[in-house]
């Protein structure tokens, strides 16, 4: 029951313990999806990193199946969006049910005009063997079955110890990057802490390969339903014919007894009303709600669960965690080249906690809503289902698990404050850049694809030059109908572009600055507090 994984070999040591530890510039603990997205970003940057992983194998069960717009778009940078998009079950529609009958229906994308859909459904397990190649692809290096057994920090990086099969080993690392999981040896070693809560909820997640499914491929939660009385219910398409369930249990719930395969077997067969299926991964947790006080502790830096961790309903965690690794693989890169200061590292300290307290605050509303602590609360969230059927305002009440949304990063000390105002609501400094359909040469294609990972400046003034340089950064300058066209209007409508405006954009796709008329002083500017230059190391 543990799905289909891919296995690697056991690399052999090159060091024993009594060598001189070995040298390397960064090293990332955990070879997961966060772990491996960033490995694959520095790589690419012709960033030399190791990655050490304690198993030989991707991760055992789906885990984290929700492959959000947002994430799918930084792989799709990485190289390998189109790959899990195609392996990947594709949705948008999503419906809530109270009792016997349905509440509302929801689109995820109701707009056209993107390259990548609102999700895609698609097992951990195969996510990382797509990571895992295309990591193969530049060179990376994995060392599987290397399990990190202490850390000594220090000012200029940290001393690591390294077990395996054949003993330990010792590493001299300038930077190290926990993405271990909730499990992080790291952050035991160092003492920290997480602030949050822990809550007594208990789930089933129940992953089975159904040879007769009526279900079509939407995301579906039940309240209440007759099924499963007085819990909540989710059920989910993955690929292969494998189709997620989560089964609500009660606090009192005996773990060991709600795993047996025949009482979960008796749940579904429930659920679905037969027995033709098969079990792949069966797994009990509880909703947590917490995140480290910081994320940057010298040269050791957190991403994803070791970092934060949130409910699995909303898809918050490991697309959360892949939008970490989004963030700190530009910035680490710049950090170790010279050409930005160690303050812009504090930056992904403060962004990147800004968006798990976030994700954090929505996965707490979604577990008091779904989970409710006393009668009264149990009686005002079945009265709001029930106005929702009816009554469109109630149905922004209903938190089945409000799904992963990128964070507005408004606050940071990155953006330059806009010069005017501008009509696109929440598109302003710091947001992610939104795609659109758009025209280079006879080709078709999309804006995102034209932003790469690269300092970008979109401009409608047709005599900008081609790039400017800003010390050792170089900005590429996109003219909009000289470099590309806008075929569908899209892009000109989601930016509010006018005549002579200029958009600046950060190497992870988030708006930097913005100005009415282009003004290569102010863009240079803007870069230079996009690299962190006015944050103090």
């Amino acid at each position: 029951m543990t799905g289909q994984r891919a296995r690697f070999g056991y690399t052999p040591r090159a060091h024993t313990i009594d060598d001189p530890p070995e040298q390397r510039r960064v090293v990332v603990v955990g070879a997961g999806l966060v772990g491996l997205t960033l490995a694959i970003d520095l790589r690419r940057q012709g960033v030399p990193v190791l990655l050490l992983e304690r198993s030989d194998t991707v991760s055992v069960g789906s885990r984290s199946i929700c492959q959000a717009k947002r994430t799918l778009e930084i792989w799709d940078r990485l190289g390998v969006g189109e790959a899990i998009r195609t392996k990947g079950i594709t949705w948008r529609i999503g419906r809530v049910f109270h009792g016997g009958g349905e509440v509302f229906s929801f689109d995820l994308l109701p707009e056209s005009g993107h390259k990548m859909p609102a999700f895609v459904n698609l097992q951990q397990y195969h996510v990382e063997t797509v990571l895992h190649a295309r990591f193969a692809e530049f060179g990376g290096e994995v060392r599987f079955l290397n399990t990190l057994s202490a850390i000594e920090p220090r000012d200029d990086g940290a001393l690591l110890t390294i077990d395996t099969p054949e003993g330990p080993y010792r590493i001299d690392a300038e930077w190290v990057v926990s993405c271990e999981g909730s499990r992080s040896t790291i952050r035991s070693a160092l003492g920290l802490g997480f602030v949050g809560e822990t809550f007594e909820d208990k789930f089933l997640i129940a992953d089975v390969k159904m040879r007769r499914a009526e279900f079509p491929t939407e995301r579906w939660f039940w309240f209440n339903p007759q099924f499963h009385d007085g819990q909540t219910s989710l059920l989910h398409r993955q690929a292969d014919d494998v189709w997620r369930i989560d089964l609500q249990l009660g606090w009192d719930a005996d773990i060991e007894a709600e795993k047996h395969p025949d009482r979960v077997r008796q749940r579904i067969e429930t659920m679905l009303g037969h027995g033709d299926f098969d079990f792949e991964w069966l797994s009990i947790y509880v909703f947590q709600c917490r995140t480290l006080e910081r994320y940057v502790h010298g040269r050791v830096i957190f991403a994803g669960d070791s970092a934060h961790q949130v409910s699995p309903f909303g898809a918050r965690g490991g697309n959360g965690g892949v939008q970490d690794a989004d963030n700190l693989g530009w910035k680490l890169r710049r950090v170790l080249d010279g050409s930005a200061p160690p303050g812009l590292l504090e930056s992904y300290n403060e962004e990147r906690l800004f968006a798990a307290r976030e994700n954090i605050l929505n996965s707490k509303r979604a577990t008091d809503f779904m989970t409710p602590k006393s009668k009264t609360s149990r009686l005002l969230r079945d009265q709001v289902l029930t106005l929702a059927v009816h009554h469109p305002f109630a149905r922004a009440l209903v938190n089945s698990g409000r799904l992963s949304l990128p964070a507005h990063l408004g606050g940071s000390r990155l953006n330059t404050p806009d010069d005017a105002v501008w009509q696109t609501g929440r598109m302003g400094p710091g947001s992610p850049a939104a795609d659109a359909p758009i025209r280079r040469g006879a080709a078709d294609g999309f804006f995102l694809d034209v932003l790469g990972d690269r300092f970008v400046a979109l401009t409608t003034d047709p005599d900008a030059p081609p790039s400017i340089m800003v010390g050792s950064h170089r900005v590429d300058v996109v003219v909009l109908g000289r470099d590309v066209t806008d075929p569908t209007g899209l892009l000109s409508e989601r930016y509010d572009l006018q005549p002579g405006s200029m958009i600046l954009f950060r190497p992870d796709q988030h708006l930097a600055l913005r100005r009415r008329q282009t003004d290569v002083a102010a863009l240079r500017a803007g870069v230079d507090r996009a690299l962190g230059r006015e944050i103090p190391a």
